[in-house]
């Protein structure tokens, strides 16, 4: 749809800058005194039926705790028993590195040894740090080599929160060896708020830039013989082909072999490869490929008990689904062949040869199922209520499972089934009473027709407790959109409380949902940011006709790539959107790291239209409504570089937008208060008469 856009603004000056703290007019503002009094009170409105059960490893009976206490239910008497007061529980240490961050030191299996990373090199120790041997040491600053240390992309878009794996015994640690000496490298200023400030420095490959060269070593502790292995079959690496990302590491249950992922830069090959520690050759034990986009960097993967199979999820036939291995490579049967998405294991019962697990097979593809079938694929059944969306637990004998089940509009309620999918017992219901005493409406769902005329997608509409139908309501849509991600979901929704100030919310999916299968989500590719919001705008209109909507006061909101939606929404629909928040957006996918945007836009060298499509930089002629961008000045994941280019753009195009700074701020949002001032200001009629 080609859309005019009238330009007001002649002036250069484009940009006001707020450094005080706005929020205190919206005690001013109209819906305030109504947020007050109901928002603080929403989330408790409804006391869950849903019971978190602990199973007895004879499957006789489950504890739950309920009201305080402790309670045991008996499977042959059907009867809860108090057992007694809930037992504290020990208190652990957040023990997780930070975002995009590795764990700098592993133990051995065995509680042995201990090694660990420090100034690129590894040492391996005793567990109490004495006996200190330096098992690499020609890691260094000058040379840029590093060993037992990954990147913050590897972690942030690899999922690698350690760089350093023990094999079953501990006779044995593998690690990373990163070369960063010609990558670029990326300058957060830190501490700006302190007398004197400090850098951090990345290497952090943009798109289009050079990837860090990767190798695996593994060192014997007997033998303190180091192996390079071979992970690219003899050839030196080459960034683009195979083996330019290694990552999901994890050691045979017999220790013989070490398991890895090996894609090429685009990312539309995986194989699952498999290392010999003591010779250093590799095999390839799967291969995966989806080359009119890319494939799952991280398929789902179950060892079994017996050391020589393993069950492999799989979009190779356009739906995730199970295939049992051989650890040689061998194919044994597919286990699921479903025109629907399988979810994740529950249980593996390896004496009765049956999976257990959870499918997208209800009426719609957010209800999940449980499923069992035979490992040999035959008698595949669904032992839930298609009609609800399903968590379970499995009895250890299988012969029970105790499941929650519940919709966006229906609360959770928890039973006790048997086998055979028959409810022997209702344990707990939830409690609306409260809900329902202070008004409040439950989210309405909705449906429509995506931008490309076929495909249906969903809505979810959040209502105020004070809802008049026949009054016309500002509307704001909160949404991430990022790629396999969902907006409806069918677990039970209150309402968002940001309602009250006397506006609707809407969460919308585009064809960016995650659990319709892969040909859906590859109409993104290539286009990313563009196709799910011509979405986005499609669900918005469908509502038009509805006569409490407001078509001419919409605002939109997000973080992250929900930032990005935000100011991409306001920008390209300037007839829907009127009013934006932008918090932390990427602006440019050329600004942003290489592994998350090249997986989903090809590389810059294939596809430089579609990176040029999308840029803000080059919409912000097009600004009709207001935005506000906030970013922090060291986040460390989406740059302050988007931001910053962003405003230089509109500088350059005479545009006027607000600003807001979070000073040493990382990867947020601005302040909710602050934020509904913001949308008061410009969608609520009634303020902008009584302002003027």
């Amino acid at each position: 749809m080609k859309h005019k856009f009238f330009f007001t603004m002649a002036a250069a000056l484009v940009t006001s800058i707020s450094i005080s703290h706005a929020q205190d007019k919206l005690k001013n503002m109209p819906g305030y005194e109504q947020y007050q009094k109901i928002a603080p009170q929403i989330r408790s409105s409804v006391i869950p039926g849903s019971l978190n059960v602990k199973w007895a490893e004879d499957g006789k009976s489950f504890e739950y705790v309920e009201n305080g206490k402790l309670q045991s239910f008996s499977i042959k008497t059907k009867k809860v028993t108090e057992v007694g007061e809930i037992p504290t529980p020990e208190r652990r240490a957040w023990n997780r590195p930070a975002r995009g961050r590795q764990f700098d030191s592993a133990e051995s299996p065995d509680g042995k040894f201990k090694a660990y990373t420090k100034d690129r090199n590894m040492y391996l120790s005793n567990a109490d740090g004495s006996n200190v041997i330096a098992i690499t040491t020609d890691g260094n600053e000058d040379n840029q080599i590093k060993y037992g240390i990954a990147t913050w992309v590897y972690g942030e878009e690899l999922s690698q929160n350690t760089a350093m794996w023990w094999s079953p015994d501990g006779s044995k640690i593998a690690f990373y060896r990163f070369d960063e000496k010609d990558v670029k490298k990326y300058y957060v200023l830190l501490n700006q708020l302190s007398l004197y400030d400090s850098l951090e420095i990345e290497a952090y490959p943009k798109v289009g830039e050079p990837n860090l060269p990767v190798d695996l070593m593994v060192y014997d502790v007997a033998t303190k013989k180091m192996t390079e292995l071979d992970i690219r079959d003899g050839k030196p690496y080459s960034d683009g082909d195979l083996g330019t990302y290694i990552y999901d590491l994890s050691w045979t249950p017999d220790g013989k072999e070490l398991l890895y992922h090996s894609t090429n830069r685009r990312q539309n090959i995986l194989e699952l490869r498999a290392a010999n520690p003591e010779t250093g050759k590799s095999r390839t034990v799967i291969r995966e490929e989806w080359l009119p986009s890319f494939v799952e960097n991280s398929p789902e993967m179950e060892v079994l008990a017996d050391g020589e199979h393993f069950i492999w999820a799989s979009e190779r036939s356009g739906f995730n689904n199970y295939y049992l291995y051989n650890f040689d490579g061998t194919l044994v049967n597919a286990i699921t062949t479903h025109p629907f998405e399988v979810s994740n294991i529950v249980k593996v019962d390896e004496e009765d040869k049956t999976l257990y697990y959870m499918a997208r097979s209800g009426e719609n593809h957010m209800l999940m199922q449980l499923h069992r079938v035979n490992l040999d694929g035959t008698k595949d059944t669904r032992l839930t209520d298609p009609a609800f969306n399903h968590s379970v637990t499995i009895s250890p004998d299988g012969k029970y499972f105790v499941d929650v089940a519940q919709t966006h509009d229906i609360p959770p309620f928890t039973n006790l089934v048997d086998a055979k999918g028959k409810v022997v017992a209702e344990l707990a219901k939830s409690d609306m009473s409260r809900f329902e005493e202070l008004g409040l409406n439950k989210v309405e769902v909705f449906t429509f027709t995506s931008k490309d005329g076929v495909t249906e997608l969903h809505g979810m509409i959040h209502f105020p407790s004070d809802f008049d139908p026949s009054k016309k309501y500002p509307v704001i849509l909160s949404n991430y959109g990022g790629p396999a991600t969902n907006a409806f979901r069918e677990n039970f929704t209150l309402p968002d409380p940001l309602t009250e100030y006397g506006f609707l919310i809407l969460n919308i999916d585009g064809r960016n949902v995650k659990g319709r299968g892969k040909k859906l989500l590859d109409q993104l590719y290539g286009n990313l940011g563009l196709v799910e919001m011509d979405d986005f705008a499609e669900g918005i209109k469908s509502l038009h006709d509805r006569p409490y909507f407001d078509k001419d006061r919409v605002g939109v909101f997000g973080t992250s790539y929900g930032g990005t939606t935000a100011a991409s929404m306001l920008l390209r629909f300037p007839d829907l959107i009127h009013a934006a928040v932008a918090n932390s957006s990427v602006t440019d996918w050329r600004l942003y790291d290489n592994i998350y945007t090249e997986r989903f836009m090809g590389t810059l060298e294939s596809n430089e239209a579609g990176y040029n499509r999308f840029s803000l930089m080059n919409m912000a002629d097009q600004l009709q409504g207001e935005l506000l961008v906030f970013y922090g000045t060291a986040d460390n994941n989406v740059h302050p570089s988007n931001s910053l280019m962003l405003i230089k753009a509109f500088q350059d195009a005479g545009k006027s937008i607000e600003v807001q700074v979070a000073p040493d701020g990382g990867h947020t949002a601005l302040n909710r208060d602050r934020m509904m001032e913001f949308f008061i200001e410009h969608l609520v009629t009634d303020y902008k008469k009584d302002v003027r």
